[in-house]
């Protein structure tokens, strides 16, 4: 096996290959060469080099929403570019803080799969462990990616869609063809199905991948592209090895108690948006969605006023602020997730609808005092579809999957027209926009002509 290097920040070798081949050629300090099985999986135990996903979608999403002109001419231009939908988000020359980092650590899992195998002193076992690990870490990094930078699943359309540059080869020199949709997807499938046999069931850490996080991600992945019967088979799946809940009651006079996130038996696979301590003004219309009586509006929400450092007019999320050790939003699969998405699947299914209560119920159960909790009803089918929305609203609020629901959900109706004003003018977004499909930053494509731009 030939030895590797472990370049820290190698993006720009990766996407701006032509710029960065003499950079990559010198003899760098403080290289760490991988030999050992080992080496291998301290790099995927490396949370710093493998956890941060996304940030731009959260404030694309309508999860997000202020009419304080202080708090919004305090974003930066990419944030503000997000925020109002620009065909621009970084400008020239700039790089796409997203795009860098997921695909820099694509780069990292290619070099642990094409490389641990040969690697020595690990049993068959443990190599093929770590490759498994970094095949559900490589699904998930493609699967933000097609979901942020290329039109929302669709099967009459995925195989002529123009999906993301899909690199499986810790290659700095391939080409950056953007490949169909469709193959991007086969792909992360194909990265989860094949890992989930040389998985543990649950990890030591739930920054690890495991049985129950590739079986998450393919009911994430399945869900998106509207392929129900599979959707509630894998949710089923990852809720038979991991089930827990959180009861927000037993924190309420005592929130900093709240479990740290890397024993929190919700989180399956810790996943955190990119921006540290993020301020997020929620939107109204999300906040009123809740129950007063919801301990979540309690403990996971704030007046803006409390936020020192950065002070607005309206309510924040506040989860993570509860505690030091949980100063990240998390956005990897989780258990209220898997249930969601079972809930979903059933109150799709004319004959079934009633059995998606019981779900939501035993979700909300969690999140209210015993005295304040009323079981939900629901005889329509439509009604009861409607409730497993503003629930998946309300339960997974601030962690940027909301952009992925409005872009399936734009042409079922529940998806309406989106407006807000920044710096006195109004921006709209219809169901369906282009404005759904981030652009690739002009660098990139200056740089690797062969990367179609998405159209604006």
């Amino acid at each position: 096996m030939k030895n590797s290097t472990i370049i820290i920040n190698l993006f720009c070798c990766l996407v701006l290959a032509g710029s960065c081949r003499d950079y990559v050629e010198i003899d760098l300090v403080g290289q760490r060469e991988l030999k050992y099985t080992d080496d291998y999986q301290n790099m995927l135990n490396n949370s710093t080099q493998v956890e941060a996903s996304f940030y731009l979608p959260v404030l694309a999403s309508d999860d997000i929403k202020s009419e304080d002109e202080v708090y919004l001419n305090r974003l930066y231009n990419a944030d503000a570019g997000a925020y109002t939908w620009a065909a621009d988000l970084v400008g020239d020359n700039n790089e796409d803080q997203d795009w860098a980092r997921l695909y820099n650590q694509i780069y990292k899992f290619n070099l642990i799969i094409d490389e641990v195998m040969q690697s020595q002193n690990g049993t068959e076992q443990q190599k093929k462990s770590i490759l498994a690990q970094a095949k559900v870490h490589r699904a998930l990094n493609y699967f933000y990616l097609v979901n942020i930078y290329a039109k929302q699943y669709d099967g009459s359309t995925a195989s002529s869609d123009l999906g993301v540059p899909l690199l499986t080869k810790p290659d700095l020199y391939a080409r950056l063809d953007r490949q169909p949709v469709e193959v991007v997807y086969t792909q992360i499938i194909d990265d989860l199905t094949s890992s989930i046999a040389d998985l543990p069931a649950l990890p030591n850490f739930n920054i690890l991948a495991s049985k129950a996080a590739a079986n998450a991600i393919l009911a994430r992945v399945y869900l998106q592209m509207r392929d129900y019967a599979e959707a509630i088979q894998f949710a089923e799946a990852a809720l038979s090895y991991q089930n827990g809940l959180v009861n927000l009651s037993d924190y309420v006079d005592a929130p900093n108690t709240y479990p740290y996130v890397l024993s929190d038996p919700e989180e399956i696979f810790v996943k955190t948006l990119s921006n540290n301590l993020p301020t997020l003004a929620l939107n109204p219309e999300l906040l009123s969605l809740f129950d007063e009586s919801d301990l979540r509006v309690k403990l996971f929400t704030a007046s803006g006023d409390a936020f020192a450092w950065n002070s607005f007019v309206g309510t924040g999320y506040w989860k993570h602020r509860i505690m030091n050790l949980n100063s990240k939003v998390t956005n990897g699969p989780t258990v209220p997730e898997m249930m969601l998405i079972k809930a979903e699947v059933l109150a799709r299914d004319a004959n079934r609808f009633a059995e998606a209560l019981p779900i939501l119920d035993e979700l909300r159960r969690h999140r209210f005092l015993e005295a304040d909790f009323t079981p939900m009803q629901g005889t329509i089918q439509q009604d009861v579809l409607s409730n497993v929305f503003e629930e998946r609203r309300r339960e997974l609020m601030a962690k940027g999957l909301r952009w992925f629901d409005q872009k399936r959900l734009a042409n079922e109706g529940f998806i309406g027209t989106k407006t807000r004003t920044f710096k006195g003018e109004t921006y709209t977004l219809e169901p369906n926009s282009n404005r759904y499909v981030f652009p690739i930053a002009s660098k990139y494509i200056v740089l690797n002509p062969e990367i179609k731009q998405n159209p604006r």
